[in-house]
């Protein structure tokens, strides 16, 4: 049976966050992007609300929240803006969603409790300046030294650079392997030879830190290795599933957002003695903007049901962020069309969606690659396979009283 109503929980967490948002964020989020301003004492306020171990289990320090719920959170973040779902994406679905699936529980112990807790903020370092969709290609070395490795090399647009505690960074054993020879390390801020940096002049999300890791002769324990030698692509690629999984969502919050402007001002505006909203050509852009957002949360509400029960989501996981992508950019240009020249000014928040949609096309696959993959699903090139990973039954999260 197909049931699209959401639970007593589902609705606790969307109000939760929505009064969140509305509160912390709205109010705010002109200024802070106009200023690339990134304000962490909000992260901080996401960590007490369970915000930033929202999935992970309560175990291990989490909210226990299914996949629909976590979609949700992402969804009403990125209604009020991009940059606090980037949060989501990188520290939970990157880095502590793949520590749950491919730590030790040593491991889990001593980086994914802070980070569930919110006392620590982690990112994940795969892009290099000359690799991104070919990640089997990495540049960044990892050389066996006794009971550490040697890291050497650099990665970019990493979200949360200069800020993060925690860096989830795949390196090449052997260059040879190519994508074989890729392995996952756990870095922590303060080691020797690691350093990090800002990118400045970004296009959109400038309330957010995006920015780059240096790696000059880092010396990394042995026991701060993830998973074996050689199965780091694997594991980048299962993380990148639960972040395209977070993009995908919060796409869909985008386009709301964008649907939500845009009807507000067609009852506003008037034009040629009625409102806007009264034009048939206007109607088609808003009804455009209802249908794709509706279309990107029904598949994004797939893809969490069938991670609820633990199975393997790639393909729908692919779709729903090739779909919610590609509309919020859509939904973005005809905000701006429905608002006219007004749209071409931050004094209304359209412009700013614009820009903020733009990077969803690109970062966890570009919107060509998921092309690729869908093609290949459906001509048969392509197949799931099943991952080492263990279903976390929710358990159910709570506002912190």
């Amino acid at each position: 049976m197909v049931d699209f109503a959401l639970t007593d929980e589902n609705k606790l967490v969307r109000d939760a966050v929505r009064a969140f948002a509305e509160a912390e964020i709205v109010p705010h989020i002109r200024e802070w992007d106009a200023k690339g301003e990134v304000h962490r004492e909000v992260f901080e306020r996401m960590a007490e609300l369970g915000f930033l171990g929202a999935p992970i289990p309560e175990i291990y320090g989490g909210g226990g929240m299914d996949y629909l719920s976590f979609a949700i959170l992402c969804e009403e973040l990125e209604r009020a803006d991009t940059s606090f779902r980037v949060v989501q994406s990188v520290h939970v679905g990157l880095n502590s969603l793949a520590l749950l699936q491919w730590g030790t529980e040593e491991q889990r112990q001593r980086w994914l409790v802070p980070q569930a807790r919110g006392e620590r903020l982690a990112t994940f370092g795969l892009t290099e300046p000359g690799v991104g969709t070919d990640a089997g290609n990495l540049t960044t070395t990892a050389r066996r030294d006794g009971e550490v490795y040697r890291l050497n090399g650099q990665k970019i647009w990493i979200s949360l650079a200069d800020i993060a505690d925690h860096f989830l960074v795949f390196a090449t054993v052997d260059r040879s392997k190519r994508h074989k020879g890729v392995t996952a390390f756990m870095l922590e801020r303060g080691m020797a030879g690691l350093t990090t940096g800002t990118l400045h002049g970004k296009l959109g999300i400038r309330a957010g830190n995006t920015g780059l890791i240096n790696l000059d002769d880092v010396p990394v324990p042995v026991e701060n290795r993830i998973g074996e030698e050689g199965e780091g692509f694997l594991i980048a690629m299962s993380a990148i599933d639960q972040g395209r999984f977070t993009v995908a969502a919060g796409a869909v919050g985008l386009a709301q957002a964008c649907l939500e402007a845009s009807v507000r001002y067609a009852h506003e505006r008037q034009t040629f003695g009625q409102e806007i909203g009264e034009h048939q050509l206007v109607k088609q852009l808003i009804a455009k903007m209802a249908a794709g957002t509706e279309m990107g949360r029904l598949l994004v509400w797939r893809a969490a049901w069938l991670k609820n029960q633990g199975l393997r989501n790639t393909r729908e996981t692919s779709l729903a962020k090739w779909h919610a992508t590609e509309h919020a950019v859509q939904a973005a240009l005809d905000a701006i069309q429905v608002h006219g020249a007004n749209g071409y000014s931050n004094e209304f928040p359209v412009e700013r969606y614009l820009r903020n949609s733009k990077a969803a096309v690109i970062y966890e696959g570009t919107s060509q690659l998921h092309t690729l993959i869908q093609a290949d699903y459906a001509l048969g090139y392509r197949e799931d396979r099943p991952l080492r990973c263990e279903p976390w039954p929710a358990q159910g999260w709570q506002p912190p009283s």
